[in-house]
């Protein structure tokens, strides 16, 4: 049998008296189109913080195709093929698309350390480059500065950063945040576009972006894994509309009259 693409067993996290991850079980298959969803403070961002390396687990394991990586530091992680992406830009502000691309292509490829005197003449680095760009649709930006560009091809430039990093499982933390509605289509056919064999697994608040997205669903609550089923399944489920509807619609109603 073919080992998941990624799989953590166990895992638990806590501050203090705070458990913000608990016994968390999860398993993405090779190729998988998989959300992670739940109301604000569920603790998905620490989960995939686990996941990614940055956070250490206090119990649990996770492994990358097999290999127990629970040790193993975020950026090795990354050369073993697991990449995140993240809500808030990291990029380069002041560079221009291609130097971002060429700086995370040419440290994959180990090339960093001769990275201003051999651009010139690191032509399959520079071909790779130009061929993220193109899948992204970022030719009109490419030599603009990323601080000059529009924020949606900001988020698209870093998914050619991360697809540059040559990912077995991707982690994307909210990859349309901050980008108005209309252009959100554009990070769908993105998203869409990568890979078939790239396990991808997105924490989302958007509904529509995860039934667009989506072939299974998670949603954690808690701290917890409430429940992991196909979208339509998950939507449909009782529980899943309290976690969603149910503080919104206490906020909204009315006082309880006075017992005095």
């Amino acid at each position: 049998m073919t080992s998941p693409a990624l799989q953590a067993r166990g895992l638990r996290k806590s501050y203090g008296a705070l458990v913000v991850t608990e016994n968390v079980e999860l398993s993405l298959d090779p190729g998988c189109r998989h959300a992670l969803i739940g109301p604000n403070g569920a603790g998905k961002t620490t989960l995939v913080g686990l996941l990614s390396g940055a956070i250490q687990p206090d119990a649990g394991s996770i492994a990358l195709a097999g290999e127990d990586i629970t040790g193993v530091a975020a950026h090795r992680r990354v050369k073993r093929g697991l990449v995140r992406t993240f809500q808030v830009s990291s990029l380069f502000r002041n560079f221009s698309v291609v130097e971002n691309l060429y700086l995370a292509v040419s440290e994959h490829a180990g090339t960093t350390s001769s990275l201003f005197r051999a651009a010139g003449r690191e032509r399959l680095l520079l071909e790779g480059v130009e061929a993220l760009i193109e899948r992204m649709g970022l030719q009109e930006e490419a030599y603009r500065q990323v601080a000059t560009i529009a924020y949606g091809k900001q988020r698209l430039l870093e998914l050619a950063i991360a697809l540059a990093l040559e990912p077995k499982v991707l982690l994307l933390d909210e990859p349309a945040a901050g980008i108005p509605a209309a252009e959100a289509g554009l990070i769908l056919e993105a998203i869409a576009s990568l890979p078939a064999d790239i396990a991808i697994l997105m924490i989302e608040h958007d509904m529509q972006m995860v039934r667009r997205f989506a072939t299974e669903v998670s949603v954690l609550v808690n701290g917890r894994l409430l429940m992991t089923g196909k979208p339509q399944e998950v939507m449909s489920s009782d529980e899943v509309r309290a976690v969603y509807l149910g503080r919104a619609s206490r906020e909204h109603a009315a006082p309880e009259p006075s017992r005095s």
